[in-house]
């Protein structure tokens, strides 16, 4: 299962420093000008699951594969983009592919940083960037009411249909993301997931911030938070500055540099960890003397889905899995011992799975 992050933002505000360190790679080029991104940027970043490194070093695989997610840095928008200001709105068509938005937002002031509105204001940076984005929803949204209200002639099935899209529209208008509107049916939710509008997928707030405010909030992130509550949104701080400075450093450095903080993650972790929850997602296992992997499925999942997130013929021959959760794994040392140890359960279809569960899948071809 593919996690796809898109990066976005107003120009100079981080985004390409925030690109470079999260993939410890300097892939974008970072200038104290706006525009300086041309193209989107894509990187697909591992997810490090210290929970695989301990499997790993019980199981003494050939490979360990981690789970990862895409970040995609997507050219800075401004005031009109969906009209074509600036750089023009093809870069809205690189968010529609995304699960999430990670939007950056310039929390701190620097003279020596040239923002583009001249001051900074995160909340109104905030509302430039979803009004661009709302505006380009209503224009696929009008482009599909028009679409439907002819498809409605003929097949009274699309009436509802149209009509959660009217007013969706309304509700647009208003000034609301799409992500906030809840009067949605079962078949209109799929209908919406086909259109993929920007402003109906999860945002996480990433409060770019000096070293100094790590430890204690600023205003900015003060304010930031406050609206991020509001719209049920995650808000993580960071200093991309002290990211990007952790490139190239051995992981005891790094680890050295973050306790100065009082931090024990990275942005990188903790960006992650709160895609996963805003998506709903987590990880199982599947541990053998080739590789031991990490997949990612949505909460909730039963086990015939999670085995077809390895392959579909899992999905479709499924039997049934044998599951051991990772507490247990550790505690016992090999799936021997859980087994002998009366850990290791046969779960059928409609079993739930959790994070972290150790899984073999049995199948018919």
């Amino acid at each position: 299962m593919g996690l796809s992050i898109g990066i976005v933002g107003l120009p100079n505000v981080g985004k390409s420093t925030v690109f470079n360190a999260l993939t410890k790679a300097q892939n974008a080029e970072s200038a104290n000008y706006p525009f300086c991104t041309i193209e989107p940027n894509k990187a697909s970043v591992p997810v490090k699951d210290k929970r695989l490194d301990e499997l790993a070093k019980l199981v003494n695989p050939e490979r360990i594969v981690y789970a990862t997610v895409d970040f995609v840095d997507i050219a800075g928008l401004v005031k009109g983009a969906s009209k074509g200001e600036g750089l023009g709105n093809k870069f809205l068509a690189n968010i529609r592919e995304t699960n999430a938005i990670l939007h950056i937002i310039r929390c701190f002031d620097d003279e020596n940083i040239v923002h583009v509105d001249g001051s900074v204001n995160p909340l109104r940076d905030i509302e430039v960037i979803e009004t661009e984005l709302i505006l380009a929803d209503l224009e696929t949204i009008q482009k599909q009411i028009v679409r439907v209200e002819k498809l409605a002639k003929a097949d009274k099935k699309m009436l509802p249909i149209l009509e959660n899209l009217q007013s969706l529209n309304k509700y647009l208008e208003e000034g609301n993301l799409a992500i906030t509107y809840l009067d949605r049916t079962d078949e209109f939710a799929s209908f919406l997931k086909q259109i993929s509008l920007l402003t109906d997928k999860p945002v996480i707030y990433a409060m770019n911030v000096g070293e100094d405010d790590l430890a204690k909030e600023n205003e900015y992130q003060k304010q930031v938070k406050e609206y991020a509550k509001k719209k049920n949104f995650i808000a993580v701080s960071f200093s991309a500055k002290m990211e990007e400075d952790m490139i190239g450093l051995e992981d005891d450095e790094v680890r050295e540099l973050l306790s100065e903080y009082g931090m024990k993650e990275s942005a990188l972790d903790r960006l992650v960890s709160a895609s996963y929850d805003i998506l709903g997602l987590q990880s199982f296992f599947t541990a053998g003397p080739k590789e031991v992997r990490a997949w990612t499925i949505k909460k909730g999942s039963k086990a015939p889905k999670a085995a077809g997130v390895i392959h579909t013929d899992f999905e479709k021959g499924f039997i049934r899995a044998q599951v051991i959760s990772y507490e247990d794994y550790i505690k016992y040392k090999s799936e021997t011992a859980c087994k002998n140890a009366g850990v290791l359960r046969t779960e059928g279809k409609d079993y739930e799975m959790k994070d972290g569960d150790v899984v073999e899948f049995l199948f018919n071809v």
